[in-house]
């Protein structure tokens, strides 16, 4: 079965260093999934194509066109997310907030996020720990320590792009470690988890715990 990934890219402009940064990072994933053995399928949306549909949805209390309500199942029904904004006034766009404003509560609960940024200047790559990190916190997805950010001079051949390479693999192997993770964890001692993690981790929970005094039954306390 293929693991079902979604790219956000908040890009405005056709072409646009978002959407080539969001399609670098889909295709190192797509590598490290596969060197896992998996297959995978990435469908990448365009917000810039529903910025009426986003609009309209915020100017109504929150009810969304038909077009929005089939992107907010096929985010939920994901098994991983890419997510790619443009940097404006040191945050995300007001597209991408949008986006995120209109899922339900608990639409990316436990799913694996990479979080990644472009800009004109390096100045701007707090963003990625300042904004986007505590947005998707705040939803309770699960996103990978390496966050990937691109200044303008960081697409070339040069040293800065290589980095941005580097960077770019990292988080692709962190997201795949999560998305194809192997089966662990000790009965008893897992937290309970909702289907999606389930599904990522492999692990099967126990629901019953054992109590410390059964646990130390026997047991006087006394150093050997």
């Amino acid at each position: 079965m293929a693991r079902n990934i979604i790219v956000i890219t908040a890009g405005l402009s056709q072409p646009s260093s978002t959407r080539l940064l969001a399609d670098q990072i889909a295709q190192a994933v797509t590598a490290q999934v596969g060197a896992r053995g998996e297959n995978v399928e990435i469908e990448t949306i365009e917000l810039r194509e529903l910025a009426i549909e986003l609009a309209t949805a915020m100017a109504t209390g929150g009810i969304p066109t038909p077009k929005l309500s089939a992107l907010k199942e096929k985010i939920s029904a994901a098994d991983g997310l890419v997510a790619v904004t443009p940097v404006f006034a040191a945050s995300y766009s007001g597209l991408f907030k949008m986006l995120f404003d209109s899922l339900d509560t608990d639409a990316l609960n436990n799913m694996p996020v990479i979080i990644a940024a472009t800009a004109g200047t390096a100045r701007h790559s707090l963003v990625l720990d300042h904004a986007m990190r505590p947005l998707f916190a705040h939803l309770r997805a699960i996103v990978v320590p390496t966050g990937v950010f691109a200044a303008t001079e960081d697409f070339g051949d040069g040293e800065a792009g290589q980095d941005l390479a580097k960077r770019i693999q990292r988080a692709a192997s962190e997201f795949s470690g999560l998305l194809v993770a192997e089966k662990s964890g000790v009965g008893g001692f897992v937290p309970n988890l909702n289907d999606r993690k389930k599904r990522i981790s492999g692990v099967t929970v126990s629901q019953e715990v054992t109590p410390f005094a059964e646990l130390l039954k026997g047991r006087t306390g006394t150093a050997a």
